[in-house]
């Protein structure tokens, strides 16, 4: 009689999709077991694409985590944003919309039609530890089942870690049969420069006031390593003197605090010391630049 067969591995790109402040990074991070993306209470803090890995036995997840879709601020920035998402779409196994349990509003109508008729999509509803009375989730729950034709519904709380093993559980039934395709040991697709811009501006969003996050950007000038020691020299921009005087602070003290919260994170993520070094530089209308855009990697 012969050995019964083991399952087949599974393999696959899954996209992470919804309306700005959901929780989508906050959700990969909860996924993968590791902050790779940045977070703040501010909408629009994810720009890029980036993929967090995560290896299982028998299932690799590539977790793609997108912008939130922009639906009140128009620059050309947040059009590149706009067709980061939509590109997203247009290559991944499984799409997870994530959605606000608290409220199913216009911009999440919006964002859940973007996405192809025939995709596999999961509704992720997020936020369910914000839910005092449970009985009030079920309407919700229903409202959010007529949208379209989901492959699951999951409630899940990212912050807490709320039914993350059945939300991971959905989506592995609906990836491809294959072989890994990043090594046991990665954890992303971006390398550690950018990452560290990431982290800064991260930083920004959370230390800083309502408006100016929106009109910076850091980009690294100088990444060296020697032996365990990583030198990062970053620099921020930003389009108006008058928000370089806010962003440095009075005798530099707030961006004294980015940095050092910054680093902090680089370091437990790194696993080493991190010397970081970041100036402010005043470069007028580069959000609505394309070729500055295209330089900054947007």
């Amino acid at each position: 009689m012969s050995a019964p067969s083991s399952p087949a591995h599974r393999a696959g790109h899954v996209a992470i999709v919804g309306r700005p402040n959901v929780g989508k990074s906050t959700l990969v991070n909860a996924l993968v077991g590791q902050k790779l993306s940045i977070t703040s209470r501010k909408p629009q803090t994810t720009r890029h694409r980036i993929s967090a890995i995560l290896t299982e036995p028998g299932r690799q997840f590539v977790f793609v985590d997108t912008p939130g879709f922009q639906t009140l601020h128009r620059s050309r920035l947040n059009d590149r944003l706009n067709r980061t998402v939509r590109d997203s779409l247009a290559d991944v196994d499984v799409v997870v919309w994530v959605v606000d349990a608290a409220k199913l509003t216009a911009a999440d109508r919006a964002v859940v039609a973007l996405v192809p008729a025939a995709a596999q999509v999961i509704a992720a509803v997020n936020k369910v530890d914000t839910i005092k009375d449970k009985n009030a989730l079920l309407p919700r729950l229903a409202e959010i089942a007529a949208l379209r034709e989901f492959a699951a519904v999951v409630p899940v709380s990212a912050e807490r870690g709320t039914q993350l093993d059945q939300l991971k559980d959905e989506i592995a039934r609906r990836l491809p049969e294959g072989p890994p395709m990043f090594g046991d040991d990665e954890l992303t697709d971006r390398d550690e420069r950018f990452i560290a811009a990431e982290f800064v501006r991260e930083k920004i969003f959370r230390l800083v006031g309502e408006e100016i996050p929106y009109s910076t950007t850091v980009i690294i000038d100088k990444f060296e390593q020697e032996g365990a020691l990583r030198r990062i020299f970053a620099s921020v921009l930003v389009e108006k003197a008058s928000q370089r005087a806010i962003l440095l602070g009075e005798r530099g003290e707030r961006m004294k605090a980015i940095s050092m919260q910054a680093r902090a994170d680089l370091e437990r993520l790194f696993g080493g010391p991190v010397y970081l070094e970041v100036w402010v530089r005043v470069k007028k209308g580069w959000a609505d630049d394309d070729a500055a855009l295209s330089r900054l990697g947007y």
